[in-house]
């Protein structure tokens, strides 16, 4: 297939994002166009990159700053049965979190907090990364039912769940892992040009 030049009329700024289209490769030059914002967005990504990955290595190891060490993964605890079997969790949909809490949940979890952590603070597949993050974030906030008074939450419409949810978001529609990440040579990866929503 051949694709026709660019007008030469379009605006460089405008040419610039429309090749990177047609490439299939959008770089996160392209939508944020200083160096500053570039910078804020990779810091904002390695931090919530961070929260994620720390989450894995707490509940794994027993770090002791959530989860004692006692109640660690490699010690037989159980990371998210501990959580949806707890108090925190109340609501109208605490009899379901209590009926899908087991061992499935505990490796679903785990995988879900070491893969979101990893892959986001490298830069790399952050579509998919925000999208999973942004289900367990949806989850863990209609667990812990923010809407009523007396719950863990203390706003009942945005809590940290949802602004995780948002930075994730924000990091995926910026392309936000080619500043600090290898999120730009990700993107040029056979696979992920065949693949797009691995981005």
């Amino acid at each position: 297939m051949t694709i026709s030049p660019l007008p030469e009329a379009l605006p460089a700024e405008n040419r610039a994002v429309l090749s990177a289209r047609i490439d299939g490769a959008i770089r996160e030059s392209h939508i944020v166009t200083t160096r500053p914002a570039r910078i804020a967005l990779a810091v904002l990504r390695l931090a919530t990159g961070f929260i994620f990955l720390w989450a894995f290595l707490d509940k794994t190891l027993g770090l002791g700053f959530s989860t004692p060490t006692e109640r660690a993964w490699i010690n037989g605890g159980t990371p998210s049965q501990g959580f949806l079997n707890s108090p925190a969790v109340t609501g109208p949909l605490k009899p379901f979190f209590s009926a899908i809490s087991g061992t499935t949940t505990d490796v679903l979890f785990m995988l879900g907090m070491i893969a979101i952590g990893v892959a986001v603070m490298l830069g790399i597949g952050l579509r998919i990364s925000a999208i999973a993050g942004t289900v367990i974030m949806m989850f863990m906030y209609l667990a812990e039912w923010p809407f009523t008074a007396g719950t863990a939450s203390t706003n009942p419409g945005i809590d940290y769940h949802v602004i995780y949810a948002l930075a994730l978001i924000v990091v995926a529609a910026t392309a936000a892992g080619d500043t600090w990440g290898i999120g730009s040579w990700w993107k040029r990866l056979t696979v992920v040009q065949n693949h797009r929503w691995l981005a």
